[in-house]
């Protein structure tokens, strides 16, 4: 407890674009109760905080942190384990927390590929083929940068994580209704849920969120979206040839894209009982094409254009393949 009588709150953003953060600010007049219940110790966007700071502090001093972004350098990983020290419970908040997400896509690459897209790039001006260093020695002493991993690991592949927040970002409304059994359990009206449980997102697929009538498997072609002509507005967009992925993704989000009109991409990751995101999608798609043709049934696949993108979009790095072998022979 703090020097108030509040528990300490945290949050931290590793790698990531920051739209966790944006998220709990779209949560409106719900952060003013996590003001009036916690004290804010450690939100490096938000606040003017130091890491030694937090190093000052006891062991499990902070009631609950919650943790967005992937581990992709060295800075990453210490504050990942210097808050798993300092907290009693630990979040992995968000996609790039849980799964990796778009900055696990990166997994498929080597190092050098990488900083070649970033610093030999058509929108970069590098004649001198620049690359970072991450130890200078200049006169007026050694400069330090965090040393950046050839794999990006999820947060649970690094610390131990008490709970899971999907999504990219989670849902504002689901954000708040995490914060208000946060303040129930404080309160003694509510208790936690067993560790490892994923909170604030449901317990079943997209699917089942989604209104459209599933009842028709003729497909002989996939397309993306804006080729299509004319959408049906009542029938599954799979079924129409839509690459969607919502029979493989844990609902949560109120299936919002498909209800829109647009397929599901798979931000709120695997549901429950995936084993992996990318097989069951694969099992799925092959489902409902009309055919029974292994060769044709492949060929039908192969019109995927960016399979890597349509199946482990948010979920590489959390997934049984994790990496490709350019990052893995690093």
């Amino acid at each position: 407890m703090s020097t108030n009588g509040k528990p300490k709150f945290a949050m931290y953003w590793a790698a990531s674009c920051g739209g966790c953060e944006i998220a709990v600010l779209n949560t409106g007049e719900k952060i003013l109760d996590v003001d009036a219940n916690f004290e804010v110790v450690f939100w490096p966007v938000a606040m003017d905080a130091k890491y030694k700071d937090v190093e000052a502090m006891p062991d499990g001093s902070i009631l609950l942190t919650l943790f967005n972004g992937g581990i992709r350098n060295q800075e990453n990983e210490e504050i990942a384990h210097l808050l798993r020290r300092k907290s009693q419970i630990l979040v992995a908040f968000g996609s790039c927390a849980c799964e990796g997400c778009i900055p696990g896509l990166a997994n498929l690459s080597s190092t050098e590929q990488i900083f070649k897209a970033v610093y030999d790039s058509v929108t970069s001006e590098n004649a001198q083929n620049y690359r970072p260093q991450f130890h200078t020695t200049m006169p007026e002493g050694d400069i330090h940068i965090p040393k950046f991993y050839p794999v990006l690991r999820t947060l649970d592949q690094v610390v131990d994580v008490d709970y899971y927040l999907p999504g990219c970002p989670p849902e504002s409304h689901q954000i708040a209704a995490v914060i208000d059994l946060v303040i129930q359990v404080l309160n003694g009206q509510a208790s936690l849920p067993l560790k490892g449980a994923v909170i604030g997102a449901g317990q079943s697929t997209v699917c089942d969120d989604c209104p459209r009538q599933r009842n028709v498997k003729t497909i002989k072609a996939f397309r993306r979206i804006h080729e299509v002509e004319e959408l049906d507005p009542e029938l599954c967009l799979l079924e129409q040839g839509i690459p969607c992925n919502g029979p493989a993704t844990r609902n949560g989000c109120g299936a919002l894209c498909p209800k829109a009109g647009a397929q599901c991409i798979g931000c709120y990751g695997p549901a429950n009982g995936v084993v992996d995101y990318g097989a069951r999608l694969i099992s799925a798609f092959a489902s409902v094409i009309d055919s029974n043709d292994p060769e044709e049934i492949e060929q039908i696949l192969d019109q995927i254009p960016d399979p890597a993108g349509q199946f482990y979009r948010f979920n590489l790095a959390g997934s049984l393949l994790r990496a490709g072998k350019p990052a893995w022979k690093q």
